[in-house]
């Protein structure tokens, strides 16, 4: 199984971009294993259509929520994956929100698709699908849906992708002894688990975790092509952001004020309290790069969000606290994108940097420099950077050295672009070893 790139496709901003050669396996497969994997991959299309006279149906429970694109890229990110890998194979998904335009944008892209839309539907997925994956996310979080899926069904189910941590990134109290035990059940029923960090993996096995497969799965986000080049040009344009001469930005709280923008959402004093102790020591750091990164360069700066919050954030910790003479080398955007227009914009960036996780993910998933300013509230998810190679790029802003770190980071990513394109091609080669010997298992469960 090899890589390929479309050919009728804009090329990436990368200059040092090389075309994927067959990765070497992670460590947790050996060479037989691997090839015994792929061997099975070709093996179950062959019984699936002796035996059903159809393709193989995999049921996708993904698709968040649309408050945050890192949520909404890890839908396309895993079709994707399957596209290029198991393209025989026929994905419905039973998604949790994909509304504000998303659901057009899936279809879109993946015109095959079909959508769980109904309980008839979800009955018919049910009957009809061969496989239940709980797709990319924060946690152990579908549990009543496999629940419900192993009760009605009795087929087999597995995790890609995932975060298991003591504690939610949204929730600021751990998990109850009984939460725990009950995602290391579903953990355990589960035909493979698949973590996004080895720091979930380890936390997994200490739980009691005893699936027959656990291994490394990085966030399936890495794999979202969705592009939306139009609106990136427009917006370039009319902001005078040349490509390859600006760098994207990203301030946030430490939770998201879903209260907010989120219709059933209750103000949540604990979470603002903390948001509001914080967001001076988190952002400072983000500002003093700003400020650096125009006056002692010639880029410019994109202040741009990844979740519905980050625009009131960017202005009011960044934007505004700029001279008149430095705004005028700083865009911020002022609404909210879906992932698409964000893509489209990283690729023509130099660069990126900031408080979130997945807009640094995307990046590297198109060879685009990143790097991640890590708080407590992110959980083990990053530590991928680590695992992928890129600890010099992920910064501890719980610990006063890494935010220090932080200004002279930016400008020597910025500063040395051979380097930092070389070393974003690098992890990105990391991250799709991995897929491909994760995405050889999946094939070889039907």
């Amino acid at each position: 199984m090899t890589l390929s790139r479309n050919t009728n496709e804009t090329v990436f901003l990368n200059p040092y971009f090389r075309a994927p050669v067959m990765p070497t396996l992670p460590p947790f497969y050996n060479r037989r294993r691997f090839i015994s994997l792929l061997s099975g991959i070709l093996a179950s299309r062959l019984v699936s259509a002796r035996s059903h006279g159809r393709r193989p149906r995999i049921l996708l429970r993904s698709a968040w929520q649309t408050a945050n694109i890192g949520d909404i890229a890890h839908t396309p990110g895993f079709l994707t994956l399957m596209e290029r890998y198991l393209p025989d194979v026929e994905i419905t998904l039973w998604p949790g929100d994909i509304g504000q335009g998303v659901e057009q944008k899936l279809i879109n892209r993946f015109p095959n698709l079909k959508i769980v839309a109904s309980e008839s539907d979800r009955l018919e997925a049910f009957s009809e699908c061969d496989f239940f994956v709980h797709g990319s996310g924060a946690s152990v979080g579908a549990i009543p849906q496999i629940n419900q899926w192993v009760k009605e069904t009795t087929k087999g189910y597995g995790f890609y992708g995932i975060t298991f941590d003591d504690h939610q990134s949204w929730i600021m109290r751990p998990d109850t002894p009984e939460q725990l035990a009950e995602k290391v059940a579903a953990l355990n029923g589960a035909a493979f688990a698949f973590f996004r960090d080895s720091e979930s993996l380890k936390f997994a096995k200490q739980r009691g975790c005893t699936a027959e497969v656990m291994g490394f799965a990085p966030d399936a986000a890495f794999a979202c092509d969705v592009r939306d080049d139009a609106a990136a040009d427009a917006f370039l344009r009319a902001n005078d952001l040349q490509p390859g001469k600006f760098v994207c930005c990203i301030a946030k709280l430490r939770f998201a004020p879903y209260w907010l923008f989120k219709k059933g959402y209750r103000r949540d004093p604990a979470k603002h309290e903390v948001n509001e102790r914080f967001k001076e020591q988190d952002n400072a750091p983000l500002l003093k790069a700003v400020q650096r990164v125009v006056r002692e360069t010639d880029f410019k700066v994109l202040l741009c969000p990844e979740d519905m919050s980050e625009m009131a954030v960017n202005k009011e910790m960044i934007y505004d606290r700029i001279s008149a003479r430095d705004q005028a080398k700083v865009v911020w955007k002022s609404d909210y994108w879906l992932v698409g227009e964000a893509i489209s914009t990283y690729r023509r960036s130099a660069g990126l940097f900031g408080l979130q996780m997945h807009s640094p993910i995307m990046c590297i998933g198109h060879e685009i420099p990143a790097v991640l300013c890590g708080l407590d509230q992110q959980t083990s998810k990053q530590i991928m950077w680590d695992d992928i190679g890129l600890g010099a790029w992920h910064l501890d802003f719980d610990e006063a050295e890494g935010r220090e770190q932080l200004p002279g980071t930016v400008l020597q990513m910025l500063l040395d672009p051979e380097g930092s394109f070389r070393k974003a091609t690098a992890a990105k080669r990391v991250v799709e070893k991995h897929q491909t010997s994760t995405m050889a298992h999946l094939g070889a469960v039907f």
